[in-house]
């Protein structure tokens, strides 16, 4: 028989399916912000399994795939429980920001406090009322401002049940992604919650093809832990698995003009762009330390020193196998 399940109060009983408003703070005119949750719960013990996003409040991709998986879901038969939260972050979704009012990153605000700072305090929202009951989730992101994700779902691979999740989403990359103080996937991972991110496109922007790529993997990996039904058809596995990652970063201020895609493939040495300055007298090649793939851009020309153009996720031995990775993107 399947566990009490209570959200904000609310009890959702087996076969279920209810729209719960989490309070979290008051706004200046003293109107409620409420973090919407849709659960769905089967009628046979399972998974209990959180898909979030907009933790960052614009990255939009992660909301659509949350809406269109639940679309999927609402007519289907699930062994045990969806808690969907499509927008964490309300502060930052309303006003199109990255971040809450007082400037602080909620994904660096974990596990929170109820007498902390407004971040402090609706991470620890989040973590008690939904990741804490918990066995899994998937948290949905985007690149930030400026910048662009290749599809990927980052993971912790130590894990062996951890990583027979990530494998299932069958993202075209893989990226074995150790976990960051503060960060929400940090904060499941202490509560025992096999937590996945997936990472794709632009802030701002809704993105089909990053949209469909999150909703399939969404799918089949509700499909290999038990949520869903498996296929009929087996699926063959086609990531990538990326050991590590590291940015290139700007040596000097200019005009940066880059010169491969996305999911591209490089080699060590390979010269993926150029800094010229204004009057054209300077130019500065950027070369690749290391093979990998191309996993994150700088959509913006204009850089400082230091800044970071280009985000290369590295791979053991060749790259030759598959030069772009976006042509395993139906």
């Amino acid at each position: 028989m399947p566990k009490k399940l209570k959200i904000g109060g609310v009890e959702v009983k087996p076969g279920e399916k209810k729209t719960i408003n989490l309070e979290v703070a008051k706004i200046y005119d003293s109107t409620e912000l409420t973090m919407p949750v849709r659960v769905i719960r089967g009628t046979k013990d399972g998974p209990i399994v959180f898909l979030s996003a907009a933790i960052h409040g614009d990255e939009l991709n992660g909301v659509e795939i949350i809406r269109e998986v639940l679309k999927y879901l609402e007519s289907k038969k699930i062994k045990g429980t969806i808690i969907a939260v499509p927008i964490v972050n309300v502060f930052g979704f309303n006003n199109k920001s990255r971040y809450l009012p007082d400037r602080r990153d909620l994904n660096r605000s974990f596990p929170g406090s109820t007498h902390g700072s407004l971040a402090s305090r609706m991470a620890k929202i989040f973590l008690k009322e939904v990741v804490s009951k918990c066995t899994h989730g998937i948290d949905f992101h985007t690149g930030a401002i400026h910048r662009s994700n290749f599809p990927q779902i980052r993971a912790d691979l130590s894990c062996s049940k951890t990583r027979k999740f990530a494998k299932s989403f069958n993202a075209p990359m893989t990226l074995d992604s150790k976990t960051r103080d503060g960060s929400l996937r940090e904060a499941a991972r202490k509560k025992g919650v096999l937590t996945l991110v997936y990472e794709g496109g632009q802030a701002l922007r809704f993105e089909d093809s990053v949209i469909k790529m999150g909703k399939k993997g969404c799918l089949a990996a509700l499909r290999e832990i038990g949520v869903l039904l498996p296929l009929k058809r087996k699926v063959i596995p086609s990531t990538v698995k990326a050991y590590g990652s590291y940015w290139i970063r700007s040596p000097k201020g200019g005009t940066f003009k880059l010169e491969v895609s996305l999911g591209q493939a490089v080699k060590k040495n390979q010269v993926i762009g150029v800094i010229n300055d204004p009057l054209g007298e300077e130019v500065e090649e950027i070369l690749v330390h290391n093979n990998g793939y191309i996993i994150g851009v700088n959509e913006l020309p204009l850089v400082t020193q230091g800044e970071a153009l280009v985000h290369v996720a590295t791979v053991k031995g060749s790259t030759s196998k598959k030069d772009r990775l976006m042509d395993f993107v139906d």
